[in-house]
């Protein structure tokens, strides 16, 4: 039988890199799967749809809600963000670990629903560098970047609900140690527990056949 996958989220500061670390493992490794949001907010230059998200009106957002088609949403910097239900769930029972790079107000409902789900945290080195890093992006005008540094404020103070801090300093690196941390996630006793069943099911088998 397939071992199913596991739902992975990271999260992290606007201008962490995350986007960049999910292509990294993508790329590397063909066992994960990205689930690839809803959100109103409007395409950046160079985004697809269908890729980066699908792009979408409140309205529209709001009929999904209604429908209970999202695993998870939430609203940020003024636009809904979500997760569509049926490709996570497909995706799992096919054993692909999937990832969710979501805010941290969605994570943490994620986890409420799914408590085996593992949350990893992306941080630049410092400070310094994630406002190098929303600067260089050249995307955003100077209040937007003002306004993403006071959210991150927010966001340090609910680092602790996460499983991992990972720190994307050199890509490459980042890639492997959230590969590590995946990789040993999927051998927690808490999602091995199809197996633990097997296990003790034969165990008593043999325990009653020796009494």
């Amino acid at each position: 039988m397939e071992e199913k996958g596991i739902l992975i989220v990271i999260s992290g500061f606007s201008g962490a890199g995350k986007g960049t670390l999910v292509k990294g493992l993508l790329r590397r490794y063909d066992e994960y799967a990205l689930s690839v949001s809803m959100t109103t907010r409007s395409p950046r230059p160079g985004e697809q749809e269908g890729v980066e998200y699908f792009f979408t009106d409140r309205e529209r957002f709001e009929e999904v809600i209604a429908k209970g088609g999202l695993v998870e949403y939430a609203q940020y910097c003024g636009n809904y963000y979500g997760t569509p239900r049926a490709y996570v769930e497909d995706q799992l029972a096919a054993g692909k670990n999937v990832i969710l790079e979501i805010e941290i107000q969605g994570a943490l409902k994620v986890k409420e629903k799914f408590p085996e789900t593992l949350l990893l945290f992306v941080t630049p080195p410092s400070v310094a560098e994630l406002r190098r890093r929303l600067t260089d992006r050249g995307t955003e005008d100077p209040q937007v970047i003002a306004k993403r540094l006071a959210r991150a404020a927010e966001e340090s103070e609910g680092v602790e609900a996460y499983d991992y801090i990972v720190v994307n300093d050199k890509l490459e690196e980042c890639v492997e140690e959230v590969h590590f941390l995946v990789a040993a996630a999927r051998r927690a006793p808490v999602r091995r527990s199809e197996l633990i069943r097997e296990i003790r099911a034969e165990l008593n088998h043999f325990a009653k056949g020796v009494q």
